[in-house]
Order: structure tokens, then C-alpha cells, then sequence
């Protein structure tokens, strides 16, 4: 896997989206490959983010968290890229420049400045991944794909609260 290390020409989440185009002709078979691509790209952000806490966060709860995000979304990445690989979709295997971005802004912090972001960055990334994976369980055209997108969310939901709970406790440690 090549690691992007900022804002370049080729943005994998753009490429992949590209080649699925070219491959799936119909608008529904192409949001659920939207949907693939962007939890791929998510999933990674929240692998390398986590990898990122677990160095620069001061507090144990945010660390604790962080290992869990790690931990959690290696396993859904790993199932989605199978997933992906069976059903011939392209997926990215860098993170988006977006995300990249999102991750530089955040290695530039350390201690409890890096924990309230961290953790209020998690809270509104989780919602928004809770959202996706809602309308891909409940609309989604591939079976597979709704299954694991139905499979992933009382993680995500647990994922949320345990991020609310990270955000609350630094919050309180001003």
C-alpha cells in the first residue's frame, strides 16, 4: 500500500470512483459502489487517525478509544476489501486527500489539545458513517453489501457512544 503524505494529483478515493464508473453502468449497482468507496476511505481514516491518537493523545480514555477504533475498523476493512475484490469493486488504497488532510490537521496537535479534537472529530465522523451505513442497509441494490453495511452499524452505534463518552471526559479536563 502507498501512503499519500498530503495533498497530491492522484487522490485514490477519485480514482477508485473513476474506475467503478467505467465498470457499473447502472445509477443503482453505482451508489452502492460509492458506498464501498467511501467506507473504505473512512475505515482507513479511522485506522490511521486511531494509530495517530494512540501517540499523541494524553488521556487514557481517548487512548483507549483510539486502540478500539484500530482494532474494529482493520477487521471492517479487511471484510469490505474481500467484499470489494469478490464483487469487482474498486476501492481506494490510499487515503483520500480530504481524509489526508483531515489526518494532517490533526497530527499537528498533541496532548489535550489533540484529545478534544480527536474526540469531537469522532463524534461527528461517527454520525455521519451511522447515516451512510443506515441508507446502505435500507436501500443498498447489492445484498451483500446491505448485509455488511447492516452487520457494521451496532458497532458504529457502540463506536459513537464510546466517542461521546471520550468527548465528554476531556471536555470535563479543561
Amino acid at each position: 500500500m502507498v501512503a499519500s503524505c498530503g495533498n497530491n494529483e492522484t487522490d485514490s478515493k477519485e480514482i477508485a470512483k473513476d474506475e467503478n464508473k467505467e465498470k457499473f453502468d447502472t445509477s443503482m449497482i453505482k451508489d452502492d459502489t460509492k458506498f464501498a468507496v467511501a467506507a473504505a476511505d473512512g475505515g482507513m481514516m479511522e485506522v490511521q487517525l486511531g494509530k495517530l491518537a494512540l501517540t499523541n493523545a494524553s488521556s487514557t480514555s481517548v487512548k483507549q478509544f483510539a486502540q478500539m477504533m484500530v482494532d474494529d475498523h482493520s477487521k471492517a476493512n479487511s471484510e469490505l476489501k474481500t467484499l470489494a475484490v469478490a464483487k469487482n469493486i474498486t476501492i481506494p488504497d490510499a487515503l483520500s486527500n480530504k481524509n489526508q488532510d483531515k489526518y494532517n490537521d490533526l497530527a499537528k496537535k498533541k496532548g489535550t489539545d489533540f484529545d478534544k479534537a480527536y474526540a469531537s472529530f469522532m463524534v461527528d465522523d461517527h454520525k455521519e458513517d451511522i447515516d451512510a451505513f443506515k441508507k446502505e442497509a435500507e436501500k443498498g441494490m447489492d445484498p451483500d453489501l446491505k448485509a455488511w453495511a447492516a452487520g457494521k452499524l451496532p458497532v458504529l452505534e457502540h463506536h459513537l457512544m464510546m466517542a461521546q463518552s471520550a468527548d465528554s471526559t476531556v471536555k470535563k479536563n479543561k
